[in-house]
């Protein structure tokens, strides 16, 4: 791939973000379709590092962008965090393993892991598949939850991997 970030694993992609982690909820979303041509729903909100954060009730559904799995490639192997691990913000909540890198997940807030995908244990093509749906990797139960709140919306994300 060509540009001039570079991802934890090695591989580059292009844009001007660099990617150092990596993960969508499925149905009617709002979307925001960039000229780049990346898929970024309007109601979550991301890292800098391409994972994003969906508000559920009390809990946080996180995953990694499209933006994301694209510049990973196939993914072939999800290590997912475990139930009741604790994590602080940008902690490696686990790893992804494509054809072309292996890259890690942070987590985009503090909290408690409460539920994982185990789904991606059988099926990790799902991060490419729905990233935003059934791709979700982990979630969390915020120490924080305002926290999500100082994290990028989908305008801020789109200027990021447009830049």
């Amino acid at each position: 791939m060509n540009g001039g970030a570079q991802m934890n694993g090695g591989a580059q992609m292009n844009g001007g973000a660099q990617m150092s982690g990596v993960a969508q909820m499925s149905g009617a979303t709002p979307e925001c379709d960039t000229d780049i041509g990346m898929n970024i729903p309007s109601e979550l909100k991301y890292t800098q590092d391409h994972e994003w954060a969906k508000v559920e009730g009390s809990l946080a559904r996180i995953g990694i962008t499209d933006y994301a799995q694209d510049a990973l490639g196939d993914v072939v192997f999800v290590q997912l965090p475990e139930v009741g691990s604790s994590f602080e913000a940008g902690g490696t909540l686990g790893e992804v393993e494509s054809t072309k890198s292996v890259s890690d997940i942070y987590a985009p807030i503090s909290g408690v892991v409460v539920e994982v995908n185990s789904e991606l244990s059988d099926s990790p093509e799902l991060l490419n598949s729905d990233p935003y749906g059934r791709g979700w990797i982990c979630a969390l139960e915020p120490s924080d939850p305002a926290s999500i709140d100082s994290m990028l919306d989908s305008t801020s994300y789109q200027k990021l991997i447009a830049g």
